[in-house]
């Protein structure tokens, strides 16, 4: 295949070996044998037909050893091409047979060893998609006919390949008297051309010149059909070309050109053993049925794979081979196959694998029938006795009916074989000589079974219900949390850490205390007012109590609210919002019994607050904190532990938080 010296002095010009790479100016096949002997090559290639061994008459000429050289076969100063040529080294095999009858002479005998040896020696050739053989007839004269010694070599110039490309080399003899001789070589690639790895990104790095122009094809190389080219371009010098990793299949090639009229274009696939391009090429993979009655497998690449039914059971359980098997194949990739005589079922499957692994599964008629069926698949297959037996396809194999075994097809092996007897299963496949397949629905078996499951179900909800009735029992026996609501003025940081202590205090006792600094995200999405009125309404409900907790700021604000009697709240303003819920009970007379009010030692006099507030009871804290206690559970002990004990707790927390709030 000739290609352009532009090319080939790149691939190979930056080698110190390319100096002593011989040029070739002969555009034929040529053949010359080492001193002594005398060769001969037929014109034209031969067939290549190995054939079997043979044993040998006596002494014979055969190949012993393989070597390989790269040369260039020039017909042209700038048209090169790049070239292998296979030297083969010869030795004689064998040794003369003793004669079986006697009185000859010496002459008679010596006659056939003085003779000169002659061989056909064939040279097989691959590097894909080209395959050749070549035929050399070699002569060794007399005086060299030692059997067990070398008697030469003979050169042959040369099979022409591609940059890049595996070439397979075979040597044998016609009649051949011993196993061929092979050599495998990998010719060199573009080395200015660099695929590399920068993260997710495959990287096509092309070294060339600023004064090299070259035409760049991205494409896959797709064995049925024309080549799909997927990135064209024109492009001068170095360049860097970015490839996604998801890009990558096996077929993906690149082909370049020099932009001169009639060039030769070249052609790479570096990725065709790269893992990545074959998970990518399975990924991009649909088994795709077809309304003809066929199907195809639909990928970028061609691939050798097998393909056969199975059957899928509802549990999602793998895919069950089908026993006895339908026959698998070997499926081209884009060309459609025909269904196997089978009839139509939800729960058969195509499944297609590629070196023993499923890579690829599709229920053909999901669609059109529905979801998969509880149905057994009961196989049928011939005996030797022209008499037939039958097994249930399950995840653990087939199971033979009847059978002693603990699977579900053989708890119900009567039933079934009753069933395929009488021709309640569905029959899906037939061979006269292997067997038949079998579909037995197994509604009516699960329908019997139903009963005890809703026993079962029964029993479980009487006892689930009766477990609930004792809890609820129990509940109303343990005495309740009495709920508070405990409304307060924002003066500042550490105010609010004397008021949190003070709730934290009260939760103890048990007490169900709200309070706003616990709810700011509820307050900040529902609104102060909203907010204030929705615990109150809760608390007082729910016999609870409202603690108004009195600080200088708050009743400031009361009094201004009392002379301008209106009460206006602004949207951030909790104080202007509680004070708006609460004050109508304490002006109707409603706050008795309801409201406690609250203030700390040496933040304020009691004579300050306001008058209407004073009907509910004022108590000072930490001082009168058994009294306050006791009014927040409404004379009576509801909490376990003695009175001085919960006080005590109560009062040390508030202590703490007010030495450092003073």
């Amino acid at each position: 295949m000739p290609v352009p010296w532009f090319l080939l002095s790149l691939a190979l010009g930056r080698s110190p070996v390319v100096v002593s790479l011989e040029r070739l100016m002969e555009p034929q096949d040529t053949a010359h044998c080492s001193l002594g002997l005398s060769c001969h090559l037929w014109d034209g290639d031969v067939l290549c037909l190995p054939g079997s061994i043979e044993s040998a008459p006596g002494p014979v000429l055969v190949p012993t050893r393989l070597q390989t050289e790269l040369v260039l076969r020039c017909p042209q100063e700038t048209d090169c091409a790049l070239c292998v040529r296979v030297v083969v080294h010869l030795a004689v095999h064998g040794h003369w047979e003793e004669p079986e009858e006697a009185g000859k002479s010496d002459s008679e005998l010596q006659g056939p060893r003085n003779a000169s040896l002659q061989a056909q020696v064939v040279l097989s050739f691959q590097a894909y998609p080209i395959a050749r053989c070549a035929l050399l007839e070699v002569q060794v004269p007399a005086d060299l006919v030692q059997p067990g010694q070398s008697v030469g070599s003979a050169v042959f110039d040369c099979f022409e390949a591609g940059l890049g490309a595996e070439v397979r080399i075979w040597s044998y003899t016609k009649p051949r008297y011993q196993k061929e001789l092979n050599v495998t070589q990998q010719l060199p690639a573009l080395p200015w051309l660099n695929v590399s790895t920068d993260g997710d990104n495959i990287l096509l790095i092309l070294d060339v010149s600023k004064e090299q122009t070259f035409g760049f094809l991205l494409y896959w190389d797709q064995a049925q059909g024309p080549l799909k080219s997927l990135l064209y371009k024109n492009l001068t010098g170095p360049q860097n070309i970015t490839l996604n990793h998801t890009d990558l299949v096996p077929c993906l090639c690149i082909q370049l050109w020099a932009q001169e009229p009639d060039s030769v274009r070249t052609s790479f696939c570096p990725f065709k053993k790269d893992p990545r391009a074959h998970r990518n090429l399975w990924h991009m993979a649909r088994l795709r049925v077809q309304s003809s009655g066929s199907w195809l497998l639909d990928t970028p690449c061609s691939l050798l794979t097998e393909v056969a039914l199975c059957w899928q059971a509802p549990d999602q359980s793998p895919c069950q081979p089908l026993v006895p098997p339908m026959p698998q194949k070997n499926v081209t990739m884009n060309r459609p196959f025909e269904f196997p005589s089978v009839r139509e079922h939800p729960n058969l499957c195509v499944q297609v694998s590629s070196w023993e692994k499923v890579q690829l599964q599709e229920c053909l008629w999901a669609d059109s029938l529905g979801p998969f069926k509880d149905d057994m698949l009961l196989v049928e297959m011939k005996t030797d006795l022209n008499d037939t037996s039958v097994c249930a396809l399950e995840p653990s194999g087939c199971t033979p009916l009847p059978s002693i075994a603990s699977t579900r097809a053989a708890r119900l092996g009567e039933q079934l074989l009753q069933d395929f007897r009488t021709h309640q299963c569905m029959q899906l496949w037939n061979d006269e000589d292997l067997g038949s397949l079998w579909a037995c629905p197994m509604d009516k078996y699960i329908h019997k079974r139903w009963v005890l499951v809703w026993l079962a179900c029964l029993l479980l909800a009487a006892a689930l219900f009766f477990f609930l009735l004792l809890k609820k029992d129990r509940r109303k026996a343990a005495p309740r949390a009495r709920p508070a609501l405990l409304l307060h003025s924002a003066d500042g940081a550490y105010y609010e850490r004397l008021v949190g202590a003070l709730a934290s205090a009260l939760s103890q006792m048990p007490l169900r205390v709200a309070v706003d600094l616990w709810s700011r995200r509820e307050l900040t999405s529902h609104g102060a007012l909203a907010w204030f009125h929705q615990q109150r309404r809760r608390t007082l409900q729910e016999d609870g109590v409202v603690i108004l907790l009195f600080s200088p700021a708050a009743v400031a604000q009361c009094q201004q609210w009392l002379q301008l009697q209106t009460v206006e709240p602004g949207p951030h303003d909790a104080l202007a919002a509680w004070l708006s819920c609460v004050l109508p009970d304490f002006l109707q007379g409603q706050a008795t019994g309801r409201y406690v009010g609250v203030y700390f030692d040496g933040l304020l006099h009691p004579d300050t607050v306001p008058a209407p507030f004073r009907v509910a009871p004022l108590f000072s804290l930490p001082s009168q904190l058994p009294a306050f206690l006791d009014a927040l559970q409404g004379g009576s002990s509801r909490s376990p532990g003695r009175p001085a004990d919960r006080a005590e707790r109560v009062a040390q927390a508030l202590l703490s938080a007010l030495d450092s709030c003073t």
